[in-house]
């Protein structure tokens, strides 16, 4: 094992983790104005509205799909589906969720380069960060047809027993990872790169998008009128035979 290959996988992902959490902290104390997604709607929504409801359909079935996948322990569901159908069940709902993502992010990756407008009005990290989603999504996709080669789920306790060793703090999770194709490797690397780039990006406004599901069970909000102290008369109708 190279001293390259135990970075990535064994410190990497903590700098990356430690820059995710802290970075998204400072910016949201010190710069709140710019906690935004930045829409361009205005400018062109006919094609946003579809590559936007696209993209965040998939991403957020590929996310839960893979902080479930990778942190759920074999001992949990071994029960009621093996290794391999697990392994099969990720190929399938991944690779379906993985092509309505990569359909909607080419939409919105079309409309920052090629319309005028939104590419004027476009900061470099927004077209960078959709280029680097673009390429994360490609790679991924890419690896579809290796999983399946590989069906005996093998490459997937792998990566579930790496990332859990990562999460518990637990040493050695490098050394699974080894033999694996240079595929995965790179996918693993942009997608823990992602998260490091995260609280600089306009992905910020991920982090509202979840703590706005408070609002489902926030209290009734009791709002009292404000009354005016009128004296008592004053704006009481005249008669219609009042003098004028």
């Amino acid at each position: 094992m190279s001293a390259l290959h135990n970075f990535f996988f064994s410190i990497y992902p903590y700098i990356c983790l430690a820059v995710f959490l802290m970075g998204s902290l400072a910016r949201f104390d010190r710069d709140q104005y710019t906690w935004k997604s930045d829409s361009s709607q205005l400018l062109r929504k006919g094609s946003l509205r579809w590559g936007s409801n696209l993209f965040h359909i998939g991403i957020l079935f590929l996310f839960f799909g893979h902080f479930a996948g990778l942190l759920t322990p074999h001992s949990v569901y071994e029960h009621f589906i093996s290794a391999p159908d697990k392994q099969l069940m990720a190929v399938y709902s991944g690779g379906a969720a993985g092509f309505i993502c990569f359909i909607g992010l080419s939409l919105l990756l079309h409309r920052r380069l090629f319309d005028p407008r939104i590419r004027l009005t476009s900061h470099r990290t927004d077209l960078a960060i959709l280029i680097i989603l673009w390429v994360q999504l490609s790679i991924g996709l890419a690896t579809l047809p290796l999983s399946l080669h590989h069906s005996d789920g093998g490459v997937m306790m792998a990566l579930g027993e790496w990332a859990q060793r990562l999460v518990t703090f637990r040493p050695g999770g490098a050394e699974l990872l080894v033999g694996l194709d240079w595929t995965y490797k790179i996918h693993l690397v942009l997608g823990m790169t992602i998260f490091l780039l995260f609280p600089f990006s306009r992905l910020v406004h991920v982090w509202s998008g979840f703590g706005s599901l408070a609002y489902l069970i926030r209290p009734y909000q009791i709002v009292r009128a404000r009354r005016m102290n009128v004296p008592q008369g004053q704006n009481q109708p005249r008669r219609p035979d009042a003098s004028v």
